[in-house]
């Protein structure tokens, strides 16, 4: 008998996790030579560039012009304002809570949705966004009050930018894949972070090197390969069992934290994070009960992907790492 190996679909999935993880402490990294400006435009250009370069084996399709202002709105927010805030709030926040407090997006994207989009406000939605609060609240005052600082709402509206990306990317993955409706977006968020341009200039010819292999990576690995390895397991496996696997994106930027930066969270960091975590997937039980729910963006905040009309559709709420 043959020996077993790995699935490439689950290699994929297992990749994404460990690229979506490992943004957070190279954000860190990133910004701390660079500064905000200018690793929020090299990223989102790099990842561009890249998604773009690849467009003919993908298979992007142009957009149609009446959907331009909707690719813009989503661009915005979920490519430029999320960057510029996610790298704002590292500044001060580390790496691994960043990546918990991130891990509420879920939550208003389905609020969103909700309120907007007519979706069913059921009572796992309302219980599991109350849970996932507390959870953030917990994961903010683990310091005590002292510890509270507005580095943490920041990374909040980070969080809060990336559910209205994928409130506003939802009418978008009727017509189009999720591959392209990232592609698109991350173009659009390029072109409104260039004002950005002349600071990168600046930037990156007295950063230390180490700052700008962090802007590559983080725009050639979590935000381009990890839109095409995301989308490749999505389109082989059950949504379930996808998104399951994207609950292990804070834990393992924990550990991930910990080896690269040696940062150690509080114990109640840890707590929090588990507390959101449980509200989240509470949220995405719903989509076992209805059908509309296999629609709705309700995964994690830093990667948007969902297979075209030929197959199986899903909107993943990751984070941008």
């Amino acid at each position: 008998m043959k020996p077993r190996t790995a699935s490439p679909r689950f290699l994929a999935l297992a990749g994404t996790v460990l690229l979506w993880a490992s943004a957070f402490p190279a954000i860190r990294v990133g910004v701390d030579g660079l500064g905000l400006a200018a690793l929020s435009f090299l990223r989102l250009a790099v990842a561009a560039v890249a998604l773009l370069a690849i467009s003919p084996i993908t298979g992007l399709r142009m957009p149609r012009k009446r959907d331009l202002p909707l690719i813009a709105a989503c661009g915005l927010t979920g490519m430029t304002a999320y960057q510029v805030l996610l790298n704002w709030g590292e500044v001060h926040v580390e790496a691994g809570t960043a990546s918990l407090l991130i891990a509420i997006a879920p939550v208003f994207s389905v609020l969103f949705a909700s309120a907007f989009l007519s979706e069913p406000v059921t009572r796992n939605i309302v219980v599991g966004s109350v849970i996932a609060v507390a959870g953030t609240a917990v994961v903010t005052l683990a310091n005590g009050f002292s510890g509270f600082s507005l580095a943490s709402l920041v990374v909040l509206a980070a969080a809060l930018v990336q559910g209205v990306y994928h409130f506003a990317s939802k009418p978008l993955l009727r017509h189009y894949s999720g591959l392209e409706v990232a592609t698109y977006a991350m173009a659009a968020g390029a072109v409104f972070a260039l004002p950005f341009a002349p600071a990168t200039v600046e930037a990156a010819a007295n950063a230390p090197a180490g700052a700008l292999w962090s802007a590559v990576f983080l725009g050639l690995l979590p935000s381009a390969l990890g839109f095409v390895i995301w989308g490749y397991a999505v389109a082989r496996m059950p949504l379930a069992a996808s998104t399951a696997a994207l609950y292990l994106v804070p834990p393992v930027a924990l550990l991930v934290s910990f080896v690269w930066l040696g940062e150690t969270p509080h114990p109640l960091e840890l707590i929090g994070g588990v507390i959101i975590a449980a509200g989240v997937i509470l949220i995405n039980r719903r989509s076992t009960a209805t059908p509309a729910a296999t629609d709705s963006g309700s995964l994690r905040a830093d990667a948007p992907f969902a297979a075209d009309e030929r197959g199986s559709r899903a909107d993943a709420v990751h984070g941008q790492h």
